[in-house]
């Protein structure tokens, strides 16, 4: 299993959130299909082509904020969005 399935593995079939560093999870966004198209200050906002729903980050130190991933992951589910993780 790939680095990137792993990633996938721990953030969509998981219930943990805690230590997702914040850079996989941009990784997983990125990979999944999601474009970063602003940064301002540490909020990194993401769009996927065909929706009108944002996904705005922040890092918590070096994780990821949980309630974030979690709603990534609720996005992704509801409108059964994939990526290339086998690279």
């Amino acid at each position: 299993m790939t680095s990137y399935n792993k990633l996938y593995d721990k953030i969509i079939k998981s219930e943990n959130y805690n230590n997702i560093k914040f850079s996989e999870f941009q990784l997983f966004l990125e990979k999944t299909g999601f474009r970063l198209v602003r940064t301002r200050g540490d909020h990194y906002i993401y769009t996927f082509d065909g929706l009108d729903e944002i996904i705005n980050i922040q890092p918590s130190g070096k994780n990821a904020k949980s309630y974030q991933i979690k709603q990534g992951r609720l996005m992704i589910n509801k409108y059964k969005l994939g990526g290339n993780f086998d690279e």
